[in-house]
């Protein structure tokens, strides 16, 4: 029960100036909602070990699916999702098109979270 109220005040007091500095510094909504959606493609594992596969090296889907034992197909479909979430790219080699991470900000957000659950 304790615990429970820790979430809430005891006293109701507005700081008001502190209320208005902080909403003014609030991203747009459409900004909020667009970073919701960018953190929505992390919540699948599957899109995690891929990531973590291009963060070591980049690789064909051929690759990818010899490493996380799953078929090309399922592959495909998660790296469009992370295509189109501009977290991978590819380019073509020939008949083989290879995928990496998009920029570094990527390794980023992957170091960093791994780092906050490792601790």
């Amino acid at each position: 029960m304790q615990e429970h109220m820790a979430e809430r005040c005891d006293y109701i007091c507005v700081h008001e100036d502190l209320v208005q500095k902080v909403a003014e510094l609030l991203p747009e909504e459409e900004q909020l909602y667009d970073l919701a959606d960018f953190f929505k493609v992390f919540a699948d594992t599957t899109r995690i070990k891929i990531l973590f596969v291009l963060f070591e090296s980049e690789v064909c889907v051929c690759d990818l699916a010899r490493l996380l034992g799953m078929n090309q197909s399922a592959i495909s479909h998660q790296l469009r999702i992370l295509k189109q979430s501009k977290l991978v790219k590819n380019r073509r080699d020939g008949k083989t098109v290879f995928y990496s991470l998009a920029d570094d900000h990527i390794k980023s957000i992957l170091g960093q979270g791994m780092e906050h659950i490792n601790e």
